[in-house]
């Protein structure tokens, strides 16, 4: 049966009707082992602001120690670490708020290579909200302080990605929905420095905006990034799948061909990697990772024309063409169409990749309970999948974040987990704040 939604600006979220106390959270027996680890706290569920995909990052590891961000059931922000391998976590409520019934407004965070941590907030179009901590391994933030003072009053989505060298790069969005510009800067922790690398990297020529994700980090320190456009606030105008690669982090970019970029990239010069038309239920950003052989991998999900069936995605470069296949098979339809956080049967996906040919897209579906399942492929073609569920309770609206630190060390994916609500358009879901876990898998 067709279910008719409408779908959102930016998030995702399962339809959920009861309201339920505060999850204890229990993994299910699958391959490789699986734990969940309490943070020591409870976060705010009315909306979905806990639990977005582009918290870029969520959890984060330096050294020995690993960070997580949340905010609690009064908007306050709280940061929490822990040393790698044991359960106990020291929590500081620190000194900022943000507008929790906006769930664009998430927590991101970095840390640089001296192990200082750096937070963006509280952002929906709104002047950059930065602060960094005091010394390394602290939880102490200082004032609120600008980066490079340049495209700062319309910020949304902030994302930190660390560099093999210990600077840090930050993308956002410098205007809105439909019209927006996607903003890079990079960070020299010798000179203790932000600075502008490309404003912007990726245009909309004032017509359209790029949705940006996750950026994917090869072993060189090249960076490749994927990205959706979007023509106005409408979800249903989200089309293509595009692609762009920087040998040298950011300054200078090319096609998957080796063809320059002369920036910023627009509509008119971007590399389609995967052709999608408008109204297919393609949703708005990608996320992305590097395979074994440093070639980039994209999930996302979007619907045939022949099919009412939207399908989790992945979309690769084999080393001579742009490949896809459809992860899993879903028998839920559903629309996307209209603006705002909106209510949606599935959560947009992560992507990891594992020694050999392996994949690993993360996801959540209300057609499995809403838990946490991960979809599995290691075949060349990526066309055959298992699917595996790692939590049995279902998370409402919930979309994956995981540390990348520990995936790149260790190959054991940490997942931040909290049961949140959502409203359609930014209403809220009579929630009570729910308690903020690590997942720990071992594949």
């Amino acid at each position: 049966m067709l279910l008719s939604l409408l779908a959102g600006d930016f998030m995702s979220s399962a339809q959920q009707k009861d309201l339920f106390p505060v999850t204890e959270l229990r993994p299910l027996p699958s391959p490789g082992e699986v734990k969940i680890v309490p943070v020591g706290g409870t976060g705010w569920a009315k909306s979905s602001v806990n639990a977005a995909i582009f918290r870029t990052n969520s959890v984060i590891t330096h050294g020995d120690t690993q960070y997580v961000g949340f905010y609690d059931g009064d908007g306050n922000v709280v940061l929490g670490k822990r040393r790698i391998g044991t359960t106990q976590w020291e929590t500081r409520k620190t000194q900022y708020k943000g507008n929790v019934k906006d769930a664009h407004n998430a927590i991101s965070l970095g840390i640089d290579g001296r192990g200082v941590l750096h937070m963006s907030w509280d952002m929906h179009g709104h002047t950059l909200h930065y602060a960094r901590t005091s010394a390394p391994g602290s939880l102490e933030l200082g004032d609120e302080i600008p980066m490079t003072g340049q495209k700062e009053n319309r910020v949304t989505y902030p994302q930190f990605y660390a560099l093999p060298d210990g600077d840090l790069l930050f993308t956002y969005r410098d205007g809105g929905s439909g019209n927006g510009n996607s903003m890079l800067n990079r960070y020299d922790v010798q000179t203790d420095r932000w600075e502008a690398v490309a404003h912007p990297v990726v245009a909309g020529g004032g017509q359209r905006n790029a949705y940006l994700n996750t950026f994917g980090i090869d072993s060189k320190g090249g960076v490749h990034l994927s990205w959706v456009w979007r023509e106005t606030g409408d979800v249903a105008t989200n089309h293509d799948i595009c692609y762009a690669y920087s040998p040298d982090q950011g300054k200078n970019w090319q096609k998957s061909t080796g063809e320059k970029y002369t920036l910023p990239i627009t509509i008119e010069n971007a590399e389609v990697v995967w052709e999608v038309p408008q109204k297919s239920e393609l949703i708005n950003s990608t996320s992305m990772t590097v395979d074994a052989n440093d070639r980039p991998v994209i999930a996302t999900y979007w619907r045939d024309q022949n099919s009412e069936v939207p399908q989790y995605r992945v979309v690769w470069h084999d080393g001579q063409r742009w490949q896809s296949s459809v992860a899993g098979n879903r028998t839920l339809g559903f629309r996307l169409s209209g603006g705002g956080t909106k209510r949606i049967p599935i959560s947009r996906p992560q992507v990891v990749a594992g020694a050999g040919n392996r994949i690993y897209v993360i996801f959540r579906d209300e057609e499995r309970n809403s838990g946490i399942s991960v979809a599995v492929s290691q075949d060349v073609a990526r066309k055959e999948w298992r699917v595996v569920d790692l939590l049995k309770e279902s998370v409402g609206s919930w979309e994956p974040s995981y540390d990348p630190e520990m995936w790149k060390r260790a190959g054991t994916l940490h997942l931040f987990v909290q049961r949140v609500g959502q409203g359609d358009a930014e209403t809220l879901e009579d929630l009570p704040p729910q308690e903020v876990s690590i997942l720990e898998w071992s594949p």
